[in-house]
């Protein structure tokens, strides 16, 4: 019986999480009304995410140290604070310098939040509730991000952009108080941690995560299906379905809408098969990846603008990769000790995020070449255009893929000393039919 305790530290532990990712989603919102505050290029906005999430990727393993050493409630603290000085720089900077500042910090506070979240919950649950818990915890920043795609959006051409960006700032202070005040790295009698190791024994940590399969297995999972919804919603999925597909700002808003639902929906499934299904992890990643790809080349090589019907499709899978990548984050906790579940967790998590970052900055960096040659006839997010940057996600999801079945090989050898063998997919699914039958006959 999990104590209404361990509830409480968990659900804090959400919101702080919620509020992060409405920040680190915001921009996505606002990207044609920031070329026109900052006078700025496809390249230049582009940048402004980029490096947001080269911030992000940069700490994850710092941050993962540092969170198992410090424990979970300052590293939440300190990043709701960070974030809240990002927004409030961005509130108010009427140039690029300005505006590349707040999304450092944003960037910087984001990195603290979600390792620090996820650490809490093997303190405080039984194992056997990790896997929905953390998928569950993924979902929140789901809402988050629902939160920039309608309320958020809805104050920026109400009231402003200054307005809304000091919303968002007031989230982040409220997110620090909670924290300050209800949340609590261990239970009572939990021992309490090691003291604090040196920098020689800290290295070697993250060596050891490192040079475990399992953990790089995570980081190429992570770094597959991640991606490419991190892509859609944070920078090129608003200016894409609006310029290049035609729509209006209210069938845009319940595209992602339906991104948010599509997510939360797939979430507990995605735990749920984890659960059952452990030593099928990876397939599923593999199964994901080539949905993506599918969903992409659908509506790329559609004759025209995409109907609404497709849209919607690709829309639901870019959501699926969201708590699908977090499969990542279970091959670091199975496959390393307690002690070190913060440093393997920041490894996974820069997987997605460095992919992510390379492909904001390539999409806006082909955007804006073919708009100087003269390519994309005076339209800088022209439907055509779009076709061609958007179609280096193809070359990320290949290599990626490439990475996991590689690292799976590693992985099962290593299982397979150990005494586990992973029996062929098409043996697994025999048994589960013999079983399933053998079930209805009982009946």
């Amino acid at each position: 019986m999990t104590a209404p305790r361990a509830w409480l530290i968990w659900i804090v532990g959400v919101f702080a999480y919620l509020v992060a990712v409405s920040q680190r989603t915001s921009f996505g919102v606002v990207g044609l009304e920031a070329t026109e505050r900052f006078s700025a290029s496809a390249a230049e906005i582009s940048f402004f995410t980029v490096l947001q999430l080269l911030v992000y990727a940069g700490l994850q393993i710092p941050v993962g140290v540092l969170v198992d050493r410090l424990g979970s409630r300052a590293m939440i603290a300190a990043g709701a604070l960070l974030m809240g000085l990002g927004q409030l720089e961005l509130a108010f900077a009427d140039s690029i310098p300005g505006g590349v500042l707040g999304r450092v910090l944003v960037g910087a506070g984001d990195a603290m939040t979600f390792i620090a979240v996820i650490r809490l919950i093997p303190l405080w649950f039984a194992p056997v509730r990790v896997p929905l818990l953390t998928q569950l915890t993924g979902m929140s920043g789901q809402l988050g991000q629902l939160f920039s795609v309608v309320p958020f959006a809805m104050i920026l051409h109400s009231a402003g952009w200054t307005p809304a960006f000091l919303t968002l700032a007031a989230m982040s202070a409220l997110a620090v108080v909670l924290v300050l005040v209800l949340l609590q790295d261990l239970p009572p009698g939990h021992p309490a941690p090691a003291p604090s190791q040196g920098l020689r024994a800290t290295g070697i940590s993250l060596s050891h995560a490192w040079r475990q399969p399992g953990t790089r297995l995570g980081l190429w999972s992570h770094f597959t299906i991640q991606f490419s919804g991190t892509v859609f919603a944070m920078t090129w999925g608003y200016p894409f379905l609006i310029s290049a597909q035609g729509l209006d700002t209210v069938t845009v808003s319940a595209l992602m809408t339906l991104y948010v639902a599509a997510a939360i929906a797939a979430g507990p499934l995605m735990g749920t098969f984890v659960a059952r299904h452990p030593l099928r992890r990876s397939t599923m990643v593999l199964l994901i990846s080539a949905a993506t790809a599918v969903a992409w080349a659908a509506v790329l090589l559609f004759p025209g603008r995409s109907p609404l019907w497709l849209l919607a499709g690709l829309v639901v899978v870019l959501a699926v990769g969201g708590p699908g990548s977090m499969i990542g984050f279970d091959f670091a906790r199975t496959f390393n000790p307690a002690h070190r579940i913060g440093t393997a967790t920041g490894i996974v998590n820069v997987g997605g995020f460095i992919a992510a970052l390379v492909s904001i900055f390539l999409i806006g960096l082909v955007l804006d070449v073919l708009h100087t040659t003269g390519f994309s006839r005076g339209e800088l997010y022209g439907l055509a255009p779009f076709r061609i940057a958007l179609s280096i996600q193809f070359l990320l999801l290949a290599a990626g893929a490439g990475a996991i079945l590689i690292t799976r090989r590693k992985v099962r050898r290593q299982m397979a000393a150990q005494g586990v063998v992973v029996p062929p997919l098409r043996a697994a699914l025999a048994r589960n039919r013999r079983l399933s039958a053998e079930r209805r006959q009982q009946r």
